[in-house]
């Protein structure tokens, strides 16, 4: 171990000089660590708000106006591990009319329990209980702030077949879309079955979530071979923001190559000098019976502790900038991953044993016959 002696002692000669490089190391770490975190928090944060609450694949029947039995959802389950829930439909048109002022609505019936498991409806309500019982909807926030309408009250509604409907408003949510909230309302599926004229195991659609919401690429097909269905994937509805998405992931690969370039060169430089400097007793110590291998390990040594001093500094930087984050005025926090944080690690050392290279060759190279010689 003599090389680690040797290279631990160097940089205690030149304290200020390898507090800089370790600190220098140390930054670069922690905004990895804090830009990828909170690239990685705000894109999970975007998935959840525009389809954590909302179906990941929708399976409708191939043929406009048929319908799909509801044993579906649960065939569908037992044959497709990455579904969590998969909850039968009846989605219908309706309108409300209040006074000269009429909207669009869109209902879903369907069994509370199911919708829950898909629109997260108990930690989303804002009044009311969480239940669904006959003749009973759930609206949404912006719908009852509009048309002044609050839990009990009665609301009127023009169904397709042109026959009029009355619910009892039983709550209402607050899925965080403004569409939603003023178009969607869920409806017991007694009610909205009556209304379409559907048998009772026939429904419009089978909402899916999935564990995965990306693997829904790759299941919808599936299902749709499967089941001789018309699959509809969220990703497919949602081009736009998939878009920004991959733009946001390479803007953050783009920061960090260039904070570990940065790194990189600081530490090559600062051992690239403490070679030089350091030449006429490297040439002692070759000159005393050191090995070529073992010269160049010294500065490999080198490189060790300078990278893994500024990576754990980094690290515990980053979640510092992390916990301070928290403190910010904004909608979202920042979630640390450990298994990013271990690999960004992984590859602060990575490149600090890679800078070492030049100058652990230049060292091994070395002739100490011509060092003394020159002095």
């Amino acid at each position: 171990m003599l090389p680690l002696k040797i290279a631990a002692r160097f940089l205690r000669t030149s304290p200020g000089q390898s507090a800089l490089i370790i600190g220098g190391i140390a930054v670069g770490i922690a905004t990895q660590v804090f830009v990828g975190s909170l690239i990685t928090s705000l894109q999970a944060d975007l998935i959840d708000t525009t389809v954590g609450s909302s179906p990941h694949i929708t399976l409708v029947a191939t043929t406009d106006g048929d319908t799909v039995d509801g044993t579906l959802a649960t065939e569908a389950m037992k044959t497709e591990p990455l579904i969590s829930t998969a909850v039968p439909v009846r989605t219908l048109s309706a309108i409300y009319a209040d006074g000269s002022e009429s909207v669009p609505l869109s209902l879903k019936g369907g069994d509370f329990a199911g919708l829950d498991t898909i629109y997260k409806l108990s930690d989303r309500l804002t009044a009311g209980s969480p239940k669904l019982g006959t003749d009973e909807a759930i609206v949404g926030v912006a719908f009852a702030e509009k048309y002044g309408v609050d839990v009990g009250d009665d609301i009127d509604l023009l169904l397709p077949s042109g026959a009029a409907g009355s619910l009892t408003v039983s709550a209402i949510f607050d899925l965080g879309a403004a569409a939603a909230n003023e178009r969607i309302v869920f409806v017991d599926p007694g009610f909205a079955g009556d209304a379409l004229g559907l048998a009772d195991d026939a429904w419009t659609s089978i909402e899916i979530q999935l564990t995965d919401v990306f693997a829904s690429t790759d299941v919808a097909p599936t299902l749709a071979g499967d089941y001789g269905v018309t699959a509809t994937d969220w990703q497919e509805q949602n081009a736009e923001l998939l878009s920004g998405l991959q733009a946001q992931s390479a803007s953050s690969t783009m920061i960090q190559v260039f904070v570990l370039i940065a790194v990189a060169l600081g530490i090559a430089s600062t051992l690239a000098i403490s070679a030089v400097q350091k030449t006429r007793q490297i040439g002692i110590l070759k000159a005393m019976g050191m090995g070529d291998g073992a010269a160049g390990r010294i500065f490999l040594w080198q490189a060790a502790l300078l990278g893994s001093g500024g990576t754990l500094g980094g690290i515990a930087l980053g979640y510092l900038l992390i916990w301070g984050f928290g403190f910010a005025p904004v909608p979202f926090s920042i979630t640390p991953e450990p298994t990013f944080i271990a690999i960004s690690g992984a590859i602060g050392i990575s490149v600090a044993l890679a800078s070492s290279i030049i100058p652990t060759r230049k060292t091994s190279r070395l002739d100490p016959i011509e060092v003394i010689q020159n002095g």
